[in-house]
């Protein structure tokens, strides 16, 4: 195949690594860069294999004005390995190719229907991504947990299910686990309910998940937000599902046993769970960001809910709360190092509820 893969930070990087290293064609897609795509190497550092270096094209997004860009016959598929605040800009940069398929690879909900909304005709294929990488300071991409990747056909019937069966192929050929999935949106709502982890209360609080879950009441937190989720899951009719490197139905049959046995088996899992790696929303409020996921993420949970009319009190606080320390530093500086602010904060929701 040759594919284009939108989007060259971390999560790009790996995927483009790992289709190049299966021998198909990638033509991995920046921001900026040259029109005319230039052959260079990537090197994905692999969490058991050491260094490993591939052959793929760099563009910018210009490139993708062209018929064919790769001189090649044409794309195959386009993976949009953006961040979700980024997702409007990747969709429009595949203009010229109205009946390219698509590759969703976004943390949250709401991705897909976001490309459909823009591109109704197209074909789409969900993806979750469970493994942990980040960009080192050459360039390289390191993959700091093997996790894996699920794959589900969202719409587009038989093509649609052939390109995830194919892309699942390459992925295992390339040192990732994968799996094709039959239910897109029970895989993005699992993978929604791991990526909650110790993740808007340890960018709130600028604690680790060890850290997190042994603190009782920040792990009551912790369970809630899972159980708030799932939750809004059955009123969706969603059952939740085992991804590759990641089976969010063992979290939840832990966070159901006894809190100090929980406490510390999930302390010991989950804090070494993404290897070196912290969380995307501890990222992005580190970084200053004043946009960040959150809103498909705590803020899904508690927007869905509130339309099912499903009490969600602990995810809408944690997305509020979220929200307010990234647009204002000063909220930033009255939350960090301090749990006993962020659990009056969820006692106050609680109280209102």
């Amino acid at each position: 195949m040759l594919i284009a893969v939108v989007g060259a930070g971390a999560v790009g990087s790996l995927l483009a690594g790992c289709l190049a290293s299966a021998g198909h064609g990638v033509l991995l897609v920046r921001r900026i860069g040259p029109e005319e795509p230039v052959a260079g190497s990537l090197r994905l550092l692999t969490p058991d294999r050491g260094p490993r270096d591939v052959r793929v094209f760099r563009a910018g997004v210009a490139a993708l004005r062209r018929p064919d860009p790769l001189g090649a016959g044409g794309l195959d598929a386009a993976v949009l390995a953006v961040k979700r605040f980024d997702l409007d800009a990747a969709i429009a940069a595949l203009g010229a190719w109205p009946e390219l398929p698509v590759v969703t690879v976004q943390n949250g909900v709401g991705a897909e229907e976001q490309v459909l909304a823009r591109r109704p005709a197209t074909r789409l294929v969900a993806a979750s991504l469970t493994s942990a990488v980040e960009m080192g300071d050459r360039g390289e991409a390191r993959w700091l947990t093997r996790g894996g990747i699920g794959l589900a056909a969202w719409n587009g019937g038989a093509p649609a299910e052939a390109l995830a069966r194919a892309l699942a192929a390459a992925f295992g050929a390339g040192g990732m686990r994968a799996a094709v999935l039959r239910d897109p949106v029970a895989m993005k709502w699992s993978k929604l309910v791991a990526n909650l982890v110790g993740n808007a209360t340890g960018a709130l609080l600028d604690m680790d998940v060890r850290a997190i879950y042994a603190d009782p009441s920040l792990y009551e937190i912790e369970r809630r937000q899972a159980f708030e989720a799932l939750a809004v899951m059955r009123t969706l009719r969603l059952a939740p599902v085992a991804l590759p490197g990641a089976d969010v139905r063992l979290l939840l049959a832990v966070y159901r046993s006894p809190a100090p046995v929980a406490r510390l088996l999930l302390a010991r899992v989950l804090g070494g769970a993404r290897g070196e790696k912290m969380p995307s929303l501890r990222l992005a409020l580190r970084a200053g960001e004043e946009r960040t996921e959150v809103a498909w993420l705590n803020g899904a949970v508690a927007s869905v809910g509130a339309r099912a009319g499903v009490p969600v009190p602990v995810n809408a606080t944690l997305s509020r709360l979220l929200q307010e320390a990234a647009e204002d530093p000063s909220r930033r500086d009255w939350f960090r190092g301090r749990p006993d602010r962020l659990v009056d904060e969820v006692a106050a929701a609680d109280s209102s509820t």
